[in-house]
């Protein structure tokens, strides 16, 4: 028997969190005392901030009239790296991140290797980036190698913490049957789980791909090579109108990177 869904027909109000109305009065008040306090300790200096809005205008100004052709070198060389840290790390992170993907999903693996797996996600996803491209320019030096290294190690932590939720998310009557006829572990994986979360992982890669570049142009500005060590000397050496063609080069290529994934994920989902 078919059962319909019955969805409320009048609007009620929800319940109260706080019901007390004296409390009511009281937290307005006591956030608007914090914030005011919280202003006062950020010691605002009037004169540092008229200069610092001098300089901003002065770099506005480079934004909107970039020179694209006296650091062309550098621009392209810090290109070339940024895309091939982004290519490179996104492919590896997805590599390693499906074996602990599918270990930190409860309803597939012992209680052990789930923990373990869960252990590993956290600690990814734990640190920022930037800690984590200063930690490795410290250890190997300056270059793209740390920020493949860095965009790597968050890659697992993003894709696999969200592809271990879809496993757990799956038909369980679909798995239930294909361990019904009799298969094995990886039998299950294949015939049961990989069909359901495929296209998620799919697009999944392709945001993280995206991602992956616009970390590049951060990492890159403590060492980690890129083009965001191309950007952080254009600011040094106060080349403005080149730092504003780095960021022109860098939105058109996420935008484009956003509109084909897009595409890519609708004629792959």
């Amino acid at each position: 028997m078919n059962h319909a869904r019955q969805y409320p027909r009048h609007w009620r109000r929800p319940p109260q969190i706080i019901t007390d109305h004296r409390w009511r009065r009281i937290l307005p008040l006591a956030i608007l005392a914090y914030l005011i306090l919280a202003m006062g300790s950020l010691e605002i200096d009037g004169a540092r901030l008229i200069e610092g809005l001098e300089r901003g205008a002065r770099f506005a100004h480079g934004f909107l009239q970039p020179d694209f052709t006296s650091r062309w070198g550098d621009i392209r060389q810090g290109l070339i790296e940024s895309l091939t840290m982004t290519l490179t790390a996104t492919v590896v992170g997805v590599l390693v991140s499906v074996p602990i993907g599918i270990g930190a999903a409860r309803n597939l693996v012992p209680r052990p290797i789930y923990l373990v797996c869960r252990s590993i996600i956290a600690v990814s996803r734990s640190l920022q980036e930037i800690i984590i491209a200063i930690f490795l320019v410290a250890m190997f030096g300056f270059g793209p190698f740390a920020g493949f290294v860095t965009l790597a190690f968050a890659s697992i932590g993003f894709l696999a913490k969200l592809l271990a939720d879809d496993i757990e998310e799956i038909d369980a009557s679909q798995a239930e049957a294909i361990r019904a006829t009799g298969a094995s572990w990886w039998q299950v994986i294949h015939y049961a789980v990989q069909p359901q979360v495929m296209p998620r992982l799919l697009g999944l890669s392709l945001y993280r791909l995206d991602i992956n570049f616009r970390e590049s142009a951060v990492i890159g500005i403590v060492g980690a090579g890129g083009i965001g060590a191309t950007l952080n000397t254009a600011i040094d050496r106060y080349e403005y109108d080149s730092a504003g063609a780095i960021l022109l080069i860098v939105i058109a290529i996420v935008m484009l990177a956003e509109y084909a994934s897009s595409y890519l994920r609708k004629t792959l989902q």
